[in-house]
């Protein structure tokens, strides 16, 4: 059984590991990681998966904000599944969990970097992010976003900036159990 919760600050050095492990030391050269750099992740909604005492997979949610009226939205990765755990849902169900809780918390925009056909099964499109803008190199068909609620990218276009704010949502450490069956 796998055991879905909130990131602790216990489980900073697993997700290192696992980072490292999929995506290798050229993702800190990725245009996303500028928008991360010197900007606090939410807790509330970055997610650990556990199995048998071991990390499986892990996503991160930041605050950013969009074009010149700086409308709030959230940057979701890096995600992240143990390479050998790959095909069984993980990372699918980390997704569903936290974009359901962000949601529920008020959040309307998600915007990611990503392969379409893979994020499209948890509602992510190139067409939501037709009138968005990264601040460097990104090939323009893997900036995806969803929204969260209807019409939320109605009108919204532009740059995506770095939040100005140090946290969109008041930090939360608890150990928030989620649906811990899959």
């Amino acid at each position: 059984m796998i055991d879905y919760r909130c990131e602790q600050p216990v489980d900073t050095g697993q997700i290192e590991y696992l980072l490292d492990r999929a995506f290798g030391p050229g993702r800190f050269a990725k245009t996303a990681y500028r928008l991360r750099e010197g900007t606090d992740f939410i807790p509330e909604l970055s997610l650990v998966a556990w199995e048998d005492g071991v990390m499986r997979g892990s996503l991160r949610y930041w605050p950013v904000e969009i074009g010149d009226l700086r409308t709030p939205a959230l940057l979701l990765g890096p995600l992240a599944v143990d390479p050998d755990q790959r095909g069984r849902g993980i990372a699918l169900r980390l997704m569903e969990l936290s974009l359901a809780k962000a949601a529920g918390m008020g959040h309307r925009i998600v915007v990611l970097v990503g392969d379409e056909p893979y994020y499209a099964r948890v509602g992510f499109t190139a067409a939501a992010a037709r009138g968005l803008r990264m601040p460097g190199p990104v090939d323009r068909t893997r900036l995806l976003a969803r929204e969260l609620a209807p019409g939320a990218l109605d009108g919204i276009s532009g740059l995506i900036h770095k939040a100005r704010t140090a946290s969109v949502s008041a930090p939360s450490m608890q150990m928030d159990r989620l649906a811990a069956n899959q």
